[in-house]
């Protein structure tokens, strides 16, 4: 029972950051569309990162190759995170995507067929951060069609962003793109 409160606290400050619209909060993830790894490697360019994996060992590559192929993601911009330990959250994301065999889309697209949009808060209790996360998936029209929420315990000390290491944000990306994946293969199929 004790999960409940702080998960309503989670959620409100969640709802709190994504009402913010400092830039500086806000990191633009353009560098996505940068040119795909090797098939089916995913590589990492962050020292003390998760151990490299291979698509056929991930979830994400569960998603029908028809469907992956009509699939064209476009992330906007990610509010509440720092952009520095947002960095290698957003160049996992790309990786995982790839991987899973999903186009990445660029900001003006106009093949884009999904948007993805993510808000995140950190939240210290007893010495021990807590980030949490809430991506909305969206149409082209601005129409939102899904949600993923989740919370990460930072394996860092301290307080706020600066109790976050990669490791913990890479880790979101992974969940993220394989419950995106999970959840687009469910709805297109």
């Amino acid at each position: 029972m004790k999960r409940l409160p702080l998960l309503a606290i989670s959620l409100l400050a969640v709802l709190a950051v994504s009402a913010c619209s400092s830039t500086q909060d806000v990191l633009e993830p353009s560098a996505i569309a940068a040119s795909p790894p090797a098939p089916g490697v995913l590589q990492s360019e962050t020292q003390g990162s998760l151990p490299v994996q291979t698509a056929s060992t991930n979830q994400s590559a569960a998603i029908n190759p028809g469907i992956a192929s009509r699939t064209r993601l476009r992330f906007d911009p990610i509010v509440g995170a720092t952009a520095d330990v947002a960095a290698p959250l957003t160049a996992r994301l790309a990786e995982r995507t790839r991987a899973s065999g999903i186009a990445l889309a660029g900001s003006t697209d106009p093949s884009t067929t999904h948007v993805l949009k993510g808000y995140f808060s950190t939240l210290t209790e007893g010495g021990q951060t807590t980030v949490i996360y809430v991506w909305d998936v969206y149409d082209t029209s601005g129409n939102r069609l899904h949600r993923i929420n989740g919370q990460q315990k930072a394996a860092g000390r301290g307080e706020g962003w600066a109790a976050v290491p990669p490791a913990t944000m890479q880790a979101i990306a992974d969940s993220t793109i394989d419950r995106l994946t999970t959840w687009i293969a469910g709805s297109t199929g």
